[in-house]
């Protein structure tokens, strides 16, 4: 009779089923990895031995909340928000024992996670937003095909409301970009986001100087060698540009989607349509940059008015 599968080894497997069969991100396995790797740890300690699958079956609620107790404790206690977190790769981690490995455990249901206020974004102004988008093309120590690159990546973001890994996943025959595209977000949900015609303009002039033949269904955008552009190189681009126009370290990439979604609102727009542009599943998501222009309409009153 086989051995039974250990914990770790349930961990692995459920690893191998979010990267392959999920399509789930690096940064999300390794998130995920971690907590179950810490989840894993944490029991074994407590039990004063190895656990097998059937094991993590009988974990109570009362164990799950000793957990959550001991993340809050130490040098380095978690946040709400990284609490709430890990007890979402915990459960999913739980649904895959029950689903793949007939191992299912009810008390989870029983744990609630820690309150989580959403947090306000921070959007760049729209005169930050110029500059992120003009300061490549004024680096004379960059290849013209790079700072091209670089300011049609960032135009995308910030014109179309697109996450990183939404402008990145383009391919080469999406471009010349059409007049409205589609785009495949979170959870596989596809929406139409209008191009303007100043990101269409940047997209053919990277495409007008990039030195490799790109396949049409390979990458749009390429990285210096020719492989596919990562996500790190656009935060790490951005985090030279803020510190070449003095922004605080809230100006990231998806402070640009931030942006989009600001300016909109603060134009006229009206939230449901937001909504559609962003691919947001719920309007109360959409509702936190009400927040942002109420903020912004408050301070420039602050600025303006002679008795403020």
């Amino acid at each position: 009779m086989a051995a039974p599968l250990t914990a770790a080894q349930a961990r692995a497997a459920w690893l191998e089923h979010l990267e392959h069969e999920r399509r789930s991100s690096p940064r999300t396995l390794e998130a995920y990895g971690f907590a179950a790797a810490r989840y894993i740890f944490f029991l074994e300690q407590h039990r004063g031995e190895s656990l097998t699958v059937r094991d993590l079956s009988g974990v109570t609620a009362g164990e799950v909340r000793a957990w959550l107790a001991h993340l809050r404790a130490g040098d380095h206690p978690l946040s709400p928000r990284s609490l709430s977190q890990a007890l979402s790769a915990i459960r999913t981690f739980h649904r895959f024992l029950d689903r793949r490995l007939d191992a299912p455990n009810p008390a989870l249901t029983l744990v609630r996670g820690p309150r989580v206020k959403p947090g306000v974004p921070r959007p760049v102004t729209e005169d930050q937003a110029a500059g992120l988008l003009a300061e490549p093309s004024l680096d004379p120590d960059r290849e013209t095909w790079e700072a091209a690159r670089d300011q049609a990546v960032l135009t995308l973001l910030y014109g179309c409301g697109l996450r990183i890994s939404e402008g990145l996943s383009l391919k080469r025959s999406d471009a010349p970009l059409p007049e409205v595209l589609r785009i495949t977000g979170k959870g596989g949900k596809t929406r139409m986001v209008p191009i303007l015609p100043a990101v269409r303009a940047a997209v053919d002039a990277y495409l007008a100087e990039v030195p490799f033949v790109l396949d049409a269904d390979g990458p749009l955008f390429l990285a210096k060698r020719g492989g596919p552009l990562s996500p790190r190189h656009v935060q790490h681009t951005v985090q030279i540009l803020r510190g070449r126009l003095g922004l605080p370290a809230s100006a990231t990439p998806h402070a640009l989607r931030h942006s989009f979604a600001t300016h909109l609102l603060g134009a006229g727009a009206d939230l449901r349509s937001i909504q559609e542009l962003l691919g947001h599943a719920s309007l109360s998501t959409t509702q936190r940059y009400t927040e942002v222009d109420a903020a912004g309409l408050l301070s420039a009153y602050n600025r303006a008015h002679p008795h403020a």
